[in-house]
């Protein structure tokens, strides 16, 4: 088994984070899968949550909104529709964003900011 898998994590706008890591869990329709090197091949559809990337010298958090997941060859693929470090989340402007969410009944803008507070509390 390889020591450590490559990581691709890209938004439709922008390559979000790439490098080396350990483990890498995410969340998917058929639930949260974690990701070792020497995983199986696997191809999935992203839910809305953080994901959590474990490298040998820190652990990078991520909120995604939407896309794909692919492993294969020790490469694995997160193809968001929107990614974002939990280091740039504004963590007041999403709670913000939450309450206006709430007030307007507006579930999808609701759910988008519970997850980009969950990715700063859990970074």
């Amino acid at each position: 088994m390889a020591a450590e898998l490559h990581v691709e994590l890209v938004a439709a706008d922008r390559q979000v984070w790439s490098g080396e890591a350990d483990l890498v869990v995410a969340r998917t329709t058929s639930g949260d899968i974690g990701v070792m090197p020497g995983h199986q091949p696997l191809l999935g559809v992203l839910e809305s949550g953080p994901v959590t990337i474990r490298t040998s010298e820190a652990t990078v958090v991520a909120a995604v909104h939407g896309g794909f997941i692919s492993f294969a060859d020790n490469k694995l693929s997160l193809l968001a529709e929107i990614a974002e470090l939990a280091d740039e989340i504004d963590a007041q402007r999403a709670e913000r964003a939450l309450e206006r969410a709430k007030t307007d009944d507006d579930a999808a803008a609701g759910r988008r900011a519970e997850v980009r507070l969950r990715a700063v509390a859990v970074r």
